[in-house]
């Protein structure tokens, strides 16, 4: 592979790119740069594995750059990832415009992060946390015995705190409205945990006689207002069902010190261009840009008391202003400073990364991508790719991971991966400038790129229906009225930032879901940062005004994972292994030893290896090298303990049979439907190369949406459904993606409806019905600008979409519909 250029790795999803240039190059990289480390230091570096490669030779130092999700802290904002704030704040503190009388504030002050500067009521995060009597006793007529207080604890905890209210003297059969307010204040948010007798079994008054007679107690009981047992509870639980219960106590409000700008008041009132430091950060980063160009260019006049003032704020607001542009650039001025990172897909927070590189001027490195495209719409890829011009022409190297045909035509040198995926790739299939693909015939990439355009023979199907929405407001949609095709497979696009995902996976998701009495399901927040992520979401407003008529039911298809750890997998996801486990427990000699079905989970203690609990992996803590996870001494990785895995079906045990991938599984369990059904549905979204057992936490969130969509295309097929996606090709090959394209089809020619938010132009120009949102994004968006089938858009002369849907074709100009 030549230096100095631009290699973009190719082939299907699964065959072994990533593995290539992340798993080998870049951890070869990183491991020779650390072996001139220190070993204390190394201890303080996230590191790869290393990789199982004979030879390296002319490997520069890497940087990576990988698609991954954001920080799981509120803290971690746009602004800190890029550094920007650090500039705002020495901003502030050197050419602020200060009240009279107020002292000069250090840079620090203006951090939410800092002792200094975060608000003493919220700490720096612009929310509080509050339970109020109406969330705590949603209903007032019933009596504390009646379990009025809801929050409390349910069996036995509960009842220990009823008897101890006994025990102080207060009133549990009277309604709890009917209390005076003093006690109801003390029960529910005192700080005080008195411990007193409890008498188990003794109504109030066999209590007051035994208190009085100083009878010896069944237990000594320790008292927590109900305020506090919920905030402590959701605070230091590890119990998942607990944390879902308490949170819906909780009530989350904006400071009201700071006014959510997570500051001390000292702090906010520095003021620079007419706005304090929060109000700054609140701005998009296009508008940023105009408030600090006119700061940036300004000099200091003759009759300044403080011309030095004026030569800081211009030399600072410079840099600010050159970082904002290097990231309004690749298509992220939509973002603001304060977006907390956890809310970031996995490609915005990449080019936030992207854009600190270009600014540090590094040469003669090697930059290695992961699908830097995910998530950006053609027009904003052209922005990326000037910036990946601009790192190599500085002399940098750059290795990128891509499916997206722009990268991939813009590239000076291809390396593609495969012929196909899992076991059947892992082989250079070419390498070489891009016009020497055109011959490889064993090339999935090659036949894309350079085989004739199918799409132009679609015929796009005719709605059966329109349903229309009216006044349709969330986050940059200001009463929008939109009809949205049904019985066709629709797509919608439109620049990142846009307005797509607003309108389709939150407004139109919401909407319908309430129309059709469906409960939005609800996951306990797992911690602080998702309670506040869930308060974060703006609310819906608008109606559906007709068309659910031709909708009986709503399936939503997201990126969420299927599982938060590595015992959630893709079989169990699926239902097969219920049947798998089914076929095991059938054996004879899983019978002859009485095995039940349960005995073949490693989540059951019976069946499972005791050393790593199923788990197949132990942790090894090397000090100053990476803690190395390593396959259990005792079952070897296998999960099961001995006497489970002597239990074989078709020769192979349980374990084995985990370790199949999608491909080879299929052919195992040829005489087994129930097993196939899953299987079929699997491939048919072109996961053939995934393992069984591949654990939950190893999916990318394309891989997820794709394995929830199999799993609806497996059971019995209904009309009237309403299929809602978002990006469900992200990583995808375009020969995989056609696969999905096929099962999309298919679920409209059953008689249903396919809304998906999509940038991938494939799928634009082969669907029925375009809707493109924009024309820009953040305030410059939340329109419709074009609808129609794909041929009509295209001729859209203020769509950014349709330049891109037929780039090899010149349309004459038609109306849009």
């Amino acid at each position: 592979m030549p230096r100095n250029a631009l290699v973009v790795f190719t082939g299907i999803s699964g065959s072994g790119k990533s593995s290539l240039a992340f798993g080998t190059l870049f951890a070869e990289s990183q491991r020779r740069y650390l072996d001139s480390v220190s070993p204390y230091a190394r201890r303080l570096i996230d590191q790869v594995g290393e990789p199982d490669v004979d030879a390296i030779d002319g490997l520069p130092p890497a940087v990576a750059l990988q698609q991954q999700r954001g920080a799981p802290s509120t803290r971690s904002s746009v602004g800190s990832v890029t550094t920007i704030s650090n500039g705002l704040r020495m901003l502030y503190s050197r050419a602020g415009e200060y009240p009279s009388g107020q002292q000069i504030l250090y840079a620090d002050a203006f951090s939410p992060n800092t002792p200094e500067g975060a608000c003493p009521r919220c700490h720096g995060i612009g929310r509080v946390f509050d339970v109020t009597e109406k969330l705590l006793v949603p209903d007032d007529t019933k009596t504390i015995r009646e379990r009025a207080i809801a929050a409390w604890p349910p069996a036995w905890g509960g009842q220990n705190l009823r008897d101890i209210l006994v025990s102080l003297g207060h009133d549990i059969d009277t309604p709890w409205k009917d209390l005076p307010k003093e006690s109801r204040d003390w029960i529910l948010f005192t700080d005080e945990t008195p411990v007193e007798p409890v008498y188990a079994g003794f109504n109030p008054d066999e209590t007051r006689i035994a208190r009085a007679r100083n009878l010896t107690p069944s237990y000594m009981g320790t008292f927590s207002s109900a305020q506090r047992y919920v905030l402590h509870s959701f605070a230091t639980t590890q119990s998942h069902r607990t944390k879902k219960r308490v949170s819906q106590f909780m009530q989350i409000s904006e400071c009201p010190d700071c006014e959510g700008k997570k500051l001390k008041r000292e702090s906010l009132s520095v003021k620079f261009a007419g706005l304090d430091i929060g109000e700054l950060s609140q701005l998009t980063l296009s508008d940023l840009a105009a408030r600090l160009r006119d700061a940036a260019s300004a000099k200091p006049h003759a009759g300044d008391l403080h011309p030095e003032k004026a030569i800081v704020a211009q030399r600072i607001a410079s840099d600010i202003l050159a970082r904002v542009e290097a990231l309004t650039n690749l298509g992220l001025g939509y973002l603001s400073l304060e977006r907390s990172t956890p809310t970031l897909s996995p490609g915005e927070l990449q080019r936030l990364r992207l854009a600190t590189q270009i600014r540090s001027q590094l040469f003669g490195v090697i930059y290695v991508l992961d699908e830097p495209s995910a998530g950006l719409h053609p027009a904003d890829t052209q922005a990326l790719l000037r910036a990946l011009d601009e790192l190599k022409g500085a002399g940098n190297s750059l290795f990128v991971v891509e499916h997206d045909d722009n990268v991939i035509r813009h590239a000076d040198w291809i390396v593609d991966i495969g012929p196909d995926a899992g076991t059947h790739g892992g082989e250079v299939v070419y390498n070489g400038p891009l016009d020497g693909l055109r011959e490889v015939k064993a090339s999935h990439t090659g036949r894309y790129l350079f085989s004739p355009d199918v799409a132009a023979d679609h015929t796009p199907r005719h709605p059966i229906g329109w349903l229309k929405l009216a006044g349709i407001t969330r986050n940059n949609l200001n009463g929008l009225d939109v009809e949205l095709p049904l019985g066709i497979l629709t797509t919608v696009t439109g620049v990142s930032g846009s307005g797509k995902s607003s309108l389709v996976s939150q407004a139109l998701v919401e909407l319908v879901g309430e129309a059709l009495g469906q409960q939005k399901p609800v996951e306990a927040p797992s911690g602080e940062t998702e309670l506040l992520e869930r308060d974060l979401e703006t609310a819906t407003g608008g109606r559906i005004v007709d068309g659910m008529a031709h909708i009986r039911r709503l399936v939503t298809v997201d990126q969420k994972p299927i599982g938060r750890t590595p015992r959630s997998n893709l079989a169990t996801y699926t239902g097969l292994f219920d049947h798998v486990r089914k076929l095991f427990a059938a054996t004879q000699m899983a019978k002859a030893r009485r095995y039940s079905v349960g005995r073949f989970s490693f989540n059951v203690a019976k069946g499972r290896c005791p050393n790593c609990e199923g788990a197949g992996l132990v942790s090894v803590e090397l000090l100053f090298f990476p803690s190395v996870y390593t396959p259990c001494p005792v079952c070897q990785g296998q999960r099961y303990n001995a006497k489970t895995l002597e239990v074989t079906y078709r020769d192979k045990n349980i374990a084995e049979v985990l370790d199949l991938t999608v491909d080879a599984a299929h052919g195992f369990f040829t005489d087994e439907p129930a097993v196939l059904r899953a299987l079929d549905a699997l491939l048919q979204v072109g996961l053939g190369y995934l393992r069984l057992g591949q654990p939950a936490t190893e999916l990318s969130g394309g891989e997820t949406q794709r394995i929830k969509l199999a799993t609806e295309l497996q059971r019995a097929q209904r009309s009237d459904t309403l299929y809602v996606l978002d990006e469900p090709t992200t990583g995808l090959h375009p020969a995989d993606v056609t696969l999905l394209m096929a099962q999309l089809n298919g679920l409209v020619d059953a008689g249903n409806s396919v809304i998906m938010v999509e940038h991938n132009m494939l799928v634009a120009r082969n669907s029925d019905w375009v809707i493109d949102v924009g024309p820009g994004a953040g305030k410059k968006g939340g329109a419709i600008v074009a609808q129609g089938p794909p041929m009509v858009v295209a001729k859209s002369k203020t769509s950014r979409t349709a330049p891109f849907l037929f780039p090899s074709r010149k349309l004459e100009h038609r109306p849009i519909i």
